[in-house]
């Protein structure tokens, strides 16, 4: 790794800088020529769908139908690089455990199934029929409510859907996945608010919206394609109003790689017209204070007998709470939101009057606003401010939450869910002739408490690194190895292999971009993106080792061994041929998946049906509700705070996707060569004595008993709001404590952590 380099970048986001990135991986995974050509394929009609953000694909794809991010992830992917027997006969887990994220992943593809051996400390190779057979035998002798079944946001529907059904049949709903640590809110917000769990845009309606609404989400690095969009709506002159604490790159301009003229004359777009560099929680102040003058200006209009800004006509027809929400915007106090939100009023009244002027406004929103101890009342004030002007159920208007892993929408919708009422368990027992349980079962924050507790004994993990995603990482690794049994489906090592139970197995799995040969032939898969359309993907490329084996097939096996026989459920049938999973999931979701095979492959996905889209409201009112929320502070139980203590938001690189580090170049920011970084005002640097360069340690600022403390980070002045500070996801993670969460959604408050900061000894050596 290079010496440690920190430079403000000023170029914009995509342009040579991407360029370079994208050569740069190619080469390092060895597939410079064959990863190119891959790539030509993502995203296309008989090609895969990419393997890392949700982003939809359009229905007339570019030639280059891919960002910089997506790239990596395929180059990730498809690395000539492997680990195999060889590789774990001359490592112990001992040892591993000392390396970073990146340099185990960095190994390459895993390639054999693997079980671990606590007298050599080493894993070993195992046959498939033993592995089955041992995990089979195990999962028989459990509690079924002990034992929980994971899955990450990459999984295809078809696998998804025979996960799901899986552990219903061993007896729970313990279904935790990646969703219950980013977009819960949105889940549970908008299903209380408009009746619909996901956003209601469509990709098209981004050629007709008038404006743009941004909330805490970072589109240069998180989700890259969408500045494609982004860039079209700024050359129709269409204002984007950005919210984000930290003045990110890919929110201020972008080049198109793709554009020979842009390339070559280095211009670029402004993306944000204005740019609000909101406080840490402080989205549902900066939001009422929009709402605040919103409502002010539409007074005026009324006494001058000017048309209203209001749409007085929908509030009255399709919403409920109207007055309560006025009242509670009424009763705040400038002073107060200014503060909380760390913006100030003429800040906040001139978004509202461009927001007032424009009749189709899209609300983006990413885990900015989820990722909080009221991220659900935060999703649900941004409704608020959608509905005061009509701005959900017409075209070119709408919420747009952007999700992070490919298929993490789309796995709730064909059953993974800890809430019974999620599913259909009617239907699910109809067609399979068995009794569904009907208790809750255990999201994510529940299952790591029940692994603390000891009342969780065996974690099965489709995919992800659980054990880095999740906070408390200190306190979950001691009690991560107190449960007997640990299953994981992989591509790559992780850490979540070597934290691992006293009967431990690796099962390493096909990517969604190779070729799944079954016994009808080559299979196709299916994934729903951000935007609730469906699309069929197909691998392309030769598997990694004769070894591996797709996800349905693990699924099915493990099934097989753990379960009693049920002629209603034809295992081996469903992976001989995925269409018949498909035809499974049309059966239970007979409305939603209409034709469902025949429509796999249209242009442009197969859109969802959402009420909302159509200003039908499944709520309990029967109408769209205005929700009041519970005040303006982030973490009401908190004591009154020290002056010393800020709030941490946990940060991607421009190097990762999700807990996978990609290397040490966070581009955009300017960071070189490590991630043991810390991001500061100037203002709090000087205040707190420190400089830019010096060295601290991060303990958090909790109520109980435990320290929580990363050491030796760099300090680095940087555009953030004062009282703020940012540091990279996952290392950080230690400092979040468990309880530490959304009170509705239980979702993580990655994004506010209160934390202390002191200045350390010499700067230790990047790792």
């Amino acid at each position: 790794m290079s010496d440690v380099e920190i430079e403000p970048y000023d170029d914009p986001a995509g342009g040579w800088g991407s360029a370079r990135s994208l050569v740069e991986i190619l080469s390092r995974e060895q597939i410079p020529i064959s990863g190119a050509a891959l790539l030509l394929k993502q995203n296309k009609p008989g090609g895969f769908m990419c393997v890392s953000c949700a982003w939809p694909k359009p229905a007339k794809p570019a030639t280059f139908e891919y960002c910089e991010n997506g790239a990596k992830a395929t180059a990730w992917e498809q690395t000539r690089k492997r680990v195999g027997p060889d590789f774990f006969a001359k490592h112990t887990v001992a040892e591993l455990l000392t390396w970073t994220d990146f340099d185990l992943e960095a190994q390459g593809r895993l390639t054999h199934p693997l079980r671990y051996d606590p007298t050599s400390d080493r894993y070993a190779p195992i046959s498939w029929e033993d592995a089955f057979a041992e995990i089979g035998r195990e999962l028989c002798g459990f509690d079924p409510k002990s034992v929980v079944y994971y899955s990450s946001g990459r999984a295809s529907l078809e696998t998804s859907y025979m996960y799901g059904l899986f552990a219903r049949l061993y007896g729970n709903n313990n279904l935790p996945d990646s969703s219950n640590m980013c977009h819960e809110p949105t889940s549970t917000g908008l299903k209380a608010s408009i009746g619909v769990p996901v956003g209601t845009t469509v990709l098209e309606d981004f050629e007709s919206t008038d404006c743009i609404l941004f909330f805490g989400q970072n589109v240069g690095s998180n989700a890259p394609r969408m500045l494609h969009p982004l860039q079209d709506a700024r050359r129709r002159k269409v204002p984007i109003i950005t919210f984000n604490p930290l003045r990110e790159r890919g929110l201020k301009r972008f080049t198109d790689p793709q554009s020979p003229v842009e390339m070559l004359t280095k211009s670029s777009t402004r993306i944000s017209t204005q740019y609000h560099q909101v406080k840490a929680g402080g989205d549902i102040a900066a939001i009422t204070g929009m709402c605040k003058a919103l409502l002010a200006t539409d007074r005026q209009t009324q006494a001058e007998g000017r048309p209203r800004v209001l749409d007085a006509v929908f509030i009255a027809e399709h919403t409920y709470g109207f007055e309560d929400f006025v009242g509670f915007c009424d009763r705040q106090h400038w002073a107060v939101l200014e503060k909380r939100s760390g913006l100030t009023r003429e800040a906040l009244e001139a978004a509202a009057a461009v927001y007032g002027r424009a009749e189709r406004v899209i609300g983006i929103y990413g885990m900015g606003l989820t990722q909080h101890r009221k991220g659900t009342e935060t999703v649900q004030m941004l409704v608020n401010l959608m509905l005061l002007r009509g701005n959900i159920g017409k075209p070119g208007a709408g919420l747009c939450p952007v999700r992070g892993h490919s298929n993490v929408q789309g796995q709730r919708t064909v059953g993974i869910a800890e809430k019974p009422e999620l599913v259909p368990l009617d239907r699910l027992a109809d067609l399979y002739g068995f009794e569904p349980p009907r208790d809750k079962g255990l999201n994510t924050v529940e299952a790591c408490e029940g692994i603390i507790a000891g009342s969780v004994k065996a974690f099965i993990g489709l995919g992800g690194n659980f054990v880095r995603a999740i906070p408390d990482t200190e306190r979950m690794e001691e009690a991560w190895r107190s449960m007997r049994l640990t299953v994981q489906f992989s591509t790559k090592l992780n850490r979540s292999h070597l934290v691992n139970g006293a009967v431990a197995y690796i099962l390493p799995c096909l990517g969604r971009i190779e070729i799944d040969e079954q016994a009808t032939g080559p299979q196709a898969v299916s994934m729903e993106d951000s935007t609730s359309c469906f699309h069929g993907s197909v691998g392309v490329s030769k598997p990694v080792s004769d070894h591996v084996r797709s996800e349905p097939w693990i699924v099915a096996g493990i099934a097989k061994a753990t379960l009693p026989p049920n002629p209603k459920v034809d295992w081996d049938a469903w992976v001989g041929d995925y269409a018949k999973v498909r035809d499974a999931i049309e059966a239970t979701y007979p409305i939603v998946f209409k034709d469902f095979n025949a429509r796999l492959f249209e242009p442009g996905g197969t859109h969802k049906p959402l009420a909302a889209r159509e200003r039908r409201w499944d709520t309990e009112t029967g109408k769209a509700n205005f929700v009041v929320p519970q005040g303006l502070d982030e973490d009401p139980d908190m004591p009154a705070r020290h002056a010393d203590v800020l709030d941490l938001i946990t940060l991607r690189s421009n190097d990762q996707f999700n807990t996978t580090v990609y290397g040490y170049h966070d581009r955009f920011r300017g960071v070189k060569g490590t991630r043991q970084v810390l991001f500061m005002n100037e203002v709090d640097i000087a205040r707190l004595d420190l400089a830019d360069g010096d060295t601290v340690d991060v303990v958090t600022e909790s109520n109980d008993q435990y320290v929580r403390a990363v050491k030796g980070l760099r300090v680095v002045k940087y555009s953030i709001p004062e009282g703020n500070c940012g540091g990279y996801y996952p290392e950080l993670n230690v400092l979040i404590p468990l309880s530490h969460h959304d009170k509705q959604a239980k979702t993580p408050a990655a994004k506010a952590i209160p934390v202390r900061i002191a200045k350390a000894g010499p700067r230790p050596m990047p790792n």
